[in-house]
């Protein structure tokens, strides 16, 4: 997608959410909306990935773990159960978006147990598949429960958008991931978007993501080896740039002050 159509996205929603405000203020003033869908960034999910490191390393050293915790020894292990490995990991992520599980954790132990290459094979079609899965829920079975979650929040004007827009709307919010993922995935139910276009472009539009995650992880029992490895440091580096990229994305619009309407 080019950088002009991600602004229109993303103005898109500023502007269609700053004209229903008028109209949904009484439902928000009783139900109030879900924490962080308002579409502001968040420090969250770096925050999540510091304190799990921390969690890791004086766990590790704790209880003297560095022997077990070894990155070829681990994935050795799961290598021994064959099929079922990854038919176990992707049920997880499968179940993980529609039951509000923190997929963060999940990420990780993808490179952690498959490696930078399956890693990212495996939590790209399980992310796929678990967000699929939250949407026909919303769509199917909760879509009243979803409507009052997102009452008031930008996300419920999503269906407007994705209705102009269509598959771009769902590029626009994987890429630059200024919602929270489980209950975006929820709200897209609410949309007229296809499924299809929905799971393709979900794919593709988290990828740089889980790259960034599953490579950081892959190398990250080096850390409690006691080793800062060239893999290690080039993961932080890519998760640094995929957690500030909705912030920078907002910073450079506002510097520009670019109202650009579709």
């Amino acid at each position: 997608m080019t950088g002009k159509a991600l602004a229109l996205c993303y103005n898109s929603l500023e502007s269609s959410s700053n004209q229903s405000v008028g109209t949904q203020t009484s439902m928000a003033e009783t139900s109030g909306p879900s924490p962080g869908a308002t579409g502001k960034p968040s420090i969250l999910r770096p925050l999540l990935l510091i304190l799990f490191l921390l969690a890791v390393l004086t766990a590790a050293r704790y209880f003297h773990l560095q022997d077990y915790l070894e990155k070829e020894r681990l994935q050795r292990f799961v290598a021994g159960f064959g099929f079922w490995g990854p038919v176990i990991y992707l049920a997880v992520w499968i179940l993980a978006p529609p039951l509000f599980l923190p997929g963060l954790p999940i990420t990780l132990a993808g490179g952690v147990l498959f490696g930078p290459f399956w890693g990212v094979v495996y939590t790209s079609i399980g992310a796929t598949a678990g967000a699929s899965l939250a949407l026909l829920v919303a769509r199917y079975l909760a879509r009243g429960w979803v409507a009052a979650q997102i009452a008031g929040t930008r996300l419920a004007t999503l269906d407007d958008r994705v209705a102009r827009h269509g598959w771009k709307i769902v590029a626009f919010t994987r890429l630059i991931p200024i919602f929270p993922f489980f209950l975006l995935n929820y709200a897209f139910g609410l949309t007229r978007i296809s499924l299809g276009p929905y799971m393709v472009t979900t794919f593709f539009g988290m990828l740089p993501a889980t790259v960034a995650y599953v490579y950081f992880s892959s190398n990250l029992l080096d850390l409690v080896q006691g080793k800062i490895s060239r893999g290690l440091v080039i993961g932080l580096v890519l998760v640094a740039l995929v957690s500030l990229a909705p912030i920078i994305y907002k910073t450079i619009k506002a510097r520009r002050g670019e109202t650009l309407e579709p």
